[in-house]
């Protein structure tokens, strides 16, 4: 694998993996592990469209733009230190993290990037939309909220997982993500209570001019942020 040059070369990622429920046959996945660490180019192509659609929306609530540079120099450590690598899919994807945040703080110890966004639930925020969308509001939350969120749900680990990427314990993580998924949920009911040009005005039969009605909580996310399936959820408590 020492002709690998760029994540691009590994082939398209599978938009489908990467995501809860995205790998449907994780036994197969660590079948290609293995014969990946025999030097079979093809099975690590493999394992890159399955595990870079995740990587790439974890790495970017870490360092936005510059996710797909990260993203390249995390595959090319990986191609490099796979024949050190033992373990099943699910450690595979937890390995790939812990390169792809290395690289990552090594991005931003060098280059420290601007403070958190300003609190504009209506604007910034709401101009994307669906995956993009998603990605912006958790990068607001806490680093470690949206690491947390972003490790359980875009890379699939389990908590025990997650923490060892993390280096913190088990309950630590766990209340981190829960946590982050409330505040990712209030920062959506902001964001629908107030979306892009309303500027904050009620108006209309339901509220007087300038008012502005918060609307009842509900139990679920918005399309494209994250499932609201027991397992996700259950996980976090």
């Amino acid at each position: 694998m020492s002709r690998v040059h760029s994540a691009e070369e590994f082939g398209p990622a599978d938009s489908e993996a990467g995501v809860p429920g995205g790998i449907r046959d994780p036994d197969a996945m660590s079948d290609e592990i293995r014969a990946a660490r025999q030097g079979d180019e093809a099975a690590f192509r493999a394992l890159f469209r399955a595990v870079q659609p995740g990587l790439l929306r974890y790495l970017t609530v870490l360092v936005g733009a510059d996710a797909e540079d990260v993203a390249s120099e995390t595959w090319l450590q990986a191609a490099r230190d796979l024949v050190c690598f033992s373990g099943d899919f699910g450690g595979f994807r937890g390995w790939v993290s812990t390169i792809g945040r290395n690289r990552a703080l090594d991005l931003l110890r060098r280059r420290p990037v601007a403070g958190p966004p300003p609190e504009d639930t209506g604007g910034a925020a709401s101009a994307a939309s669906g995956t993009a969308g998603a990605l912006t509001l958790i990068s607001r939350l806490p680093r470690d909220q949206a690491e947390a969120v972003m490790l359980r749900v875009a890379m699939d680990l389990d908590t025990d997982g997650a923490a060892r990427v993390l280096g913190r314990r088990p309950a630590a993580v766990r209340l981190a993500a829960h946590r982050g998924l409330r505040k990712l949920a209030e920062l959506i009911e902001q964001q629908e209570a107030n979306p892009p040009g309303s500027g904050g005005r009620g108006g209309g039969a339901d509220g007087a001019e300038g008012e502005v009605r918060p609307k009842p909580r509900g139990k679920g996310f918005a399309t494209g942020v994250t499932p609201t399936t027991p397992s996700t959820l259950k996980s976090t408590r």
